[in-house]
């Protein structure tokens, strides 16, 4: 299972990057490996601002659809569009080519309450 270390992390299974102040969101390795193919990303929300553990979209695969929190408060700024077309890429490539969206952070203390890598590795493996 690939954790990269330069990234933050959610209970729920999103990774965060953050580049001053902007946020680039998407799930895990674990969370699509749970998930099973992915099928189908919808994230209507784009221009919104939402509270930190809002749904901002959902992710459909074979097995289930789930919905996709907020891991921090913001305006969503930019939708990945080439998961309109290849959501498959949350599978092959879920911290490069499948991110989800980004967000215009409005409450950096937040970033605070993210896991880093370490913890995130002890949430999975236990």
């Amino acid at each position: 299972m690939n954790i990269p270390d330069n990234l933050k992390y959610t209970q729920d299974h999103e990774w965060v990057l953050v580049e001053d102040d902007i946020a680039t969101i998407g799930v895990t390795d674990f969370a699509q490996s749970e998930l099973g193919d992915v099928v189908f990303v919808d994230v209507d929300t784009l221009d919104e601002t939402l509270e930190k553990e809002e749904v901002f979209g959902t992710i459909e695969a074979v097995k289930t659809v789930s919905d996709i929190l907020l891991p921090l408060s913001g305006e969503i700024v930019e939708f990945n569009e080439e998961l309109e077309d290849a959501p498959e890429k949350i599978n092959t490539d879920p911290y490069g080519e499948g991110w989800i969206i980004k967000l215009k952070i409005v409450n950096s203390e937040e970033l605070s309450e993210l896991l880093d890598a370490e913890a995130y590795k002890e949430l999975v493996t236990g």
